[in-house]
């Protein structure tokens, strides 16, 4: 990610949270997606990433809900314990939490990957005892060694029935190590790939924010 997209992406979430301060809170239910690359869309206009994929659903629903994109390029699940507070200044209703592939690449400890994770979903149920919790698993390429990949696909099940989180069981079902739908890269999805994450995604959220709706 280069600084002057990040410096975009800084600015777009100082906005963010600055509006959240300053404007009287409506009746839309806030969506946090919190993520790294996947959910910012790499290499794809913001529109066609999967969070935003998910409003138009719930638009053409007419569910009351906002999604917050909160992705960051490059972001791992430790910069993202650091990050939370920061975006906890408004409220969050529903947490979409997508970190942890970023670790993964880079060798971290699938212990410490755990531990960031569970500081960011304790962050959130401190603050927001009544937001639900959705947690989007992961899974690693083979390369990295059978050990290492599955301590790491572990510990997000584990995660999510700790904390009473729905899970996704793997963010990229049908579209990891598909060749026609990752970019160049072999990584990030492209935008019909983001359509098959979102369809992913929903399966999990949607009855997760069927229960939120008036009764």
């Amino acid at each position: 990610m280069t600084s002057r997209v990040y410096r975009w992406a800084l600015l777009a979430l100082c906005l963010w949270c600055g509006r959240a301060a300053a404007a009287p809170a409506d009746s839309s239910q806030v969506i946090l997606f919190f993520g790294d690359s996947l959910s910012a869309g790499y290499g794809l206009e913001q529109r066609q990433a999967f969070p935003a994929l998910i409003q138009d659903r719930l638009d053409s629903l007419g569910w009351n809900f906002q999604v917050v994109n909160a992705g960051l390029s490059g972001e791992t699940s430790a910069a993202g314990r650091r990050r939370i507070g920061w975006l906890l200044k408004r409220r969050v209703e529903v947490l979409v939490l997508e970190l942890g592939a970023n670790d993964g690449l880079r060798g971290v400890s699938p212990a410490e990957t755990e531990r960031n994770l569970q500081e960011i979903l304790t962050a959130v149920k401190t603050r927001y005892p009544q937001a639900a919790l959705v947690l989007a698993g992961m899974q690693l390429p083979p390369n990295l060694g059978p050990e290492y990949t599955a301590q790491f696909q572990a510990l997000f099940p584990r995660l999510a029935k700790r904390n009473q989180a729905a899970l996704i069981p793997f963010l990229l079902e049908g579209v990891g190590g598909v060749p026609e739908l990752n970019q160049a890269d072999g990584i990030h999805p492209t935008a019909e790939g983001h359509r098959r994450v979102a369809a992913t995604v929903w399966k999990t959220l949607e009855p997760v924010l069927r229960q939120r709706l008036p009764r």
